[in-house]
């Protein structure tokens, strides 16, 4: 990545200002503008988030804000009320309050003399969900978005349920959230009131996984800041970036799909980073893809933006199985149009005898056959991490040959030529269950010829949910049901020689929490079938980017190596398999102000092979902040478990300065099971 000092605008680092809201509350925000901003007004960009400014994502926001304020416009990056320096309380995610915020700030940045009256909104994960949020409320100043890694969908496609089955990202995000936003603002910017401000803040905060346990359907709470609700909503232009390695590739093409106003994708091959500095490699010039965005929508510059094609993604070649990439190999596609009408439908039926039949072929016949599926569950152990790039490394599926020996799995033939996929798979599957309530999650792989299986896509599924996520029903013990669902977004060359295998396993932990209790399900082979989306090779224009650039990165003085660890601990009497991960993410002192963090993370999630019930799930964060003898720690720990009826919740919070305890808090809740 090229760093890049001199802009055509000098530009003017505001490290801190207020915002204050109508009702009184002050937002803390930083600001970058050209010097001369005030003599030539320039568009503004803000970015909005409960992530700490002064010290959150103060790394990522240097190699970001400056090279677009360089290049004329105002970045405004702004801490949501009760988080950082903000004034105000922590409630939960993507409140009305946060989306009411958000639009006042973009009127009062409209309204400042170094702006040109026209907003834009930018973010990755929070900060894209937001984006897509707030422009729906259609506030007038805002013309465009950036939303990178995000969803349109809270309850389909985010960090607590996928396919209707809860995931243990629901707690341990909550974890995380309890220690993060517990931290104190800085006495350098809001003064003596620090301390009060913080012990309100502690005492406020919530138990968000106890919130999100008690919404287990798609019911209004979700529907809420789920903008596929209303596509028609939004009105600013939408350029939706994401990345095949992220947990969020569905909303892309959702969005695409989806929207009225004028929209733009791009998929690479990334995990949850921006794509100037994410990995696996290849980058691209990503800022100066945003520029050219925000040329046009803002400053109304004439160009081509709007010319180039609709959707623009990485292709990834098959790759042996590994926990962490540097680099993918594969090639850029585009399609002018989405939904593309030059995606193929490729049926397989699925075979009794483990095979998958191209039903295309002349005289292709399934064996029918009921075959059993009853997983460990400690199926999944090799699933990676729900959402890469959260952590230090090693996120990425492992080898699937464990996983498969608990599946049944279906295999083409070796393939006579190489065959791209591009877009969601999907299962149609003719099953039966012996209890109310079951889950399958259904895997596509890429088999090699040495038996290596690398997972290409995805999808857990909660029987129970079969006709809606809304409105679920319990099975009825032994009949047979019709499920079909769509597993995640890809794009995947297979190549000569290999097998796409289908795996069907009835357990994927830790990833998925279990069902209730231990059941069986029975699939009807011959009646089930696998559609690949299918993209016939054709000649078309080449898709390139330029070099990745960024502003300088931020000058800090290290303080602490990071370091992390992923283990698969297993009992040989019990059989209890416990996947421990563990990420120092080091500690540092900002030179600019001085402030000195530091953030460590432990997780344990454990199972044995025959009892979900005897599921246990703990997350633990330490966070620390200071400035030479002002030194602050908090500390949360955060355990989950159920039975047949209930999950359990229980968590503990814990301030100090220096070494003083000053705050405890413990929390103990149970939900109700409700078709979960």
């Amino acid at each position: 990545m090229k760093v890049v000092r001199d802009w055509p605008r000098k530009v003017r680092d505001v490290e801190h200002l207020w915002i204050t809201l109508e009702d009184g509350c002050r937002l803390a925000a930083r600001l970058w503008l050209p010097e001369d901003a005030e003599r030539r007004p320039v568009p503004a960009i803000l970015e909005y988030l409960p992530y700490r400014k002064r010290d959150g994502t103060i790394e990522r926001d240097e190699l970001v804000h400056p090279y677009l304020a360089g290049h004329g416009y105002a970045c405004l990056r702004v801490d949501i009320r009760g988080n950082g320096d903000s004034d105000g309380l922590m409630e939960d995610e993507y409140t009305p309050q946060e989306l009411a915020d958000g639009k006042e700030v973009i009127a009062w940045a409209a309204a400042q003399s170094w702006c040109s009256g026209t907003v834009g909104m930018m973010g990755i994960s929070w900060g894209g969900f937001n984006a897509l949020q707030v422009a729906a409320l259609r506030p007038p100043a805002l013309k465009a978005i950036v939303t990178m890694c995000s969803t349109d969908d809270r309850y389909r496609d985010d960090i607590h349920y996928m396919g209707g089955c809860l995931l243990n990202d629901n707690m341990t995000w909550s974890a995380q959230m309890l220690a993060y936003s517990s931290r104190p603002p800085d006495p350098d910017v809001v003064g003596d009131d620090w301390r009060e401000m913080w012990l309100r803040r502690l005492e406020a905060m919530p138990l968000l996984a106890a919130n999100w346990l008690r919404h287990q359907h798609r019911d209004d709470f979700w529907k809420h800041g789920s903008v596929c609700e209303d596509f028609a909503s939004i009105e600013a232009a939408v350029l939706a970036v994401g990345g095949w390695a992220d947990a969020y590739s569905n909303a892309v093409p959702r969005l695409l799909a989806g929207l009225k106003a004028p929209a733009l994708g791009l998929m690479g091959p990334w995990v949850h980073k921006v794509p100037h500095f994410a990995y696996p490699k290849p980058r691209i010039g990503f800022l100066q893809e945003m520029l050219d965005w925000w040329d046009y929508w803002l400053k109304g510059e004439e160009s081509d933006v709007m010319a180039t094609p609709r959707y623009r993604a990485y292709m990834l070649h098959s790759q042996k199985p590994a926990t962490h990439y540097d680099e993918w190999p594969g090639h850029w596609i585009s399609e002018p149009a989405w939904p593309s009408p030059n995606i193929d439908e490729r049926s397989y039926r699925i075979d009794g005898r483990g095979g998958l039949v191209d039903l295309s072929a002349s005289g292709a016949r399934a064996l029918e056959e009921d075959l059993d599926l009853c997983s460990s569950f400690t199926t999944g152990a090799n699933c990676g991490s729900f959402c890469p790039g959260m952590r230090l490394g090693n996120e990425f599926p492992g080898d699937q040959r464990e996983e498969d020996s608990q599946s049944l799995v279906f295999d083409t033939p070796p393939l006579d030529r190489d065959l791209e996929i591009f877009g969601a798979p999907v299962v149609e599957l003719m099953l039966s269950s012996d209890r109310p309530v079951a889950q399958l999650t259904a895997r596509i792989c890429d088999l090699h010829p040495d038996g290596a299986s690398t997972r290409v896509t995805f999808m857990p599924f909660n029987l129970a949910h079969r006709e809606s996520h809304e409105r679920p029903a319990p099975l009825e013990p032994g009949a047979f049901y019709r499920v079909r669902f769509a597993l995640n977004h890809t794009a995947y060359r297979f190549p000569k020689g290999h097998r796409i295998r289908l795996a069907l396993s009835s357990a994927y932990w830790p990833m998925v929490w279990p069902a209730p209790e231990p059941y069986k399900l029975c699939l009807r082979t011959g009646d089930s079938k696998l559609t690949l989306p299918v993209r016939p090779a054709r000649d078309e224009p080449e898709v390139t980017f330029r070099p990745a650039e960024s502003s300088p990165p931020l000058r800090r003085e290290g303080l602490r190596q990071d370091r992390n660890d992923r283990r698969i601990e297993r009992d040989a009497a019990s059989g209890r398999v416990t996947v421990h991960t563990y990420d120092d993410f080091g500690a540092f002192r900002i030179e600019s102000h001085g402030l000195e963090v530091g953030d460590i993370v432990r997780q344990s999630f454990s199972i044995v092979p025959d009892d979900p019930c005897s599921a246990r799930a703990e997350a633990s964060w330490t966070y620390t902040i200071g400035r030479g003898p002002w030194q602050t720690r908090t500390e949360s720990v955060t355990r989950m478990w159920s039975d047949r009826t209930a999950f359990h919740l229980e968590a503990n919070l814990k301030a100090f300065e220096g070494d003083e305890l000053v705050f405890e808090k413990d929390w103990r809740e149970s939900v109700d099971r409700d078709l979960v």
